[in-house]
């Protein structure tokens, strides 16, 4: 099976001694839909404007302007669109470490338990919830302090985000449940498809991958997921082909290719119903 600790996103955010940053995104307007996946840094949404929907591990919930989720180390989550809406968000990402060296007690005490999942978050934070003020204070804080980036804002992040963390882990003192066999099944098949995505992927390699049959694993991954696999590849290998179309001079037919796509015009079509644009139209916007 493929190692389950090598699923979180590659991305660094931020740059390598200050791993912070915070991106605007709308969907469908980006991206109709973040895949189901996790990531060994920590990652806020906050919701500004309208509605959709947001995964949290296995739970799909609808998101509404004024939502917080906390996505901590590991834990699973995705974000898609509802029917006719669309939802504005801030994407809040640093890495744990940021926050604290080893020899620090709030290190040991707090950031380790929190990177090794044995610290448990609330995952949303709604107007009323008894620190959802003061959270959004700090988030309001962060926006500021990130825009303006004034001589030492690096250090008013930091401390923002401490403020930010210690409101959270004054909510709960439990540890989070272990991962059961089906979440650790779903995490490496995860990873074998940000690995292999760009192959020739079948069902039944998938379902091998899970060691159990085609017909049980396309139930069990519905299940689990909400899409079918073979709708879930695709997401994927579009999402990619659209980050590419972003950021590379590629031809649209290297794109398509490197994502997983044999056939051009296949391509065309899949990409201009999920996005509502030909790739062409998609990279000129």
């Amino acid at each position: 099976m493929a190692d389950t600790a090598a699923l979180q996103e590659n991305k660094r955010h931020g740059d390598r001694w200050f791993p912070f940053d915070i991106y605007p995104c709308t969907i469908p307007k980006d991206f109709p839909q973040v895949a189901l996946h996790w990531q060994n840094s920590m990652e806020l949404i906050f919701v500004k404007k309208g509605s959709g929907l947001v995964q949290v591990g296995l739970e799909s919930v609808t998101a509404r302007a004024g939502d917080i989720f906390v996505f901590a180390p590991g834990m699973l989550h995705g974000l898609g669109q509802l029917p006719g809406e669309v939802m504005e968000y801030e994407n809040i990402i640093f890495e744990v470490e940021l926050l604290g060296g080893s020899s620090d007690l709030c290190y040991r005490r707090y950031l380790l338990p929190l990177q090794s999942g044995r610290l448990s978050l609330p995952s949303r934070l709604t107007p009323g919830h008894s620190c959802y003020d003061a959270a959004l204070g700090c988030l309001r804080q962060l926006e500021d302090v990130n825009r303006d980036r004034v001589l030492g804002y690096e250090l008013q992040v930091k401390g923002l985000l401490l403020s930010l963390l210690s409101l959270l882990v004054a909510q709960s003192d439990t540890l989070p449940p272990s991962e059961n066999a089906d979440t650790r099944r779903l995490k490496t098949i995860l990873q074998y498809v940000t690995t292999h995505y760009a192959e020739t992927l079948s069902v039944a390699e998938a379902a091998g991958v899970c060691q159990c049959s085609p017909s049980h694993f396309m139930r069990w991954f519905k299940q689990m997921t909400g899409q079918g696999f073979t709708e879930y590849l695709n997401a994927c290998r579009l999402n990619a082909a659209a980050e590419a179309l972003r950021s590379t001079d590629d031809t649209v037919l290297a794109v398509a290719e490197r994502t997983g796509f044999k056939n051009l015009s296949y391509f065309n079509r899949a990409f201009k119903a999920r996005f509502g644009l030909t790739p062409r139209e998609y990279r000129s916007r």
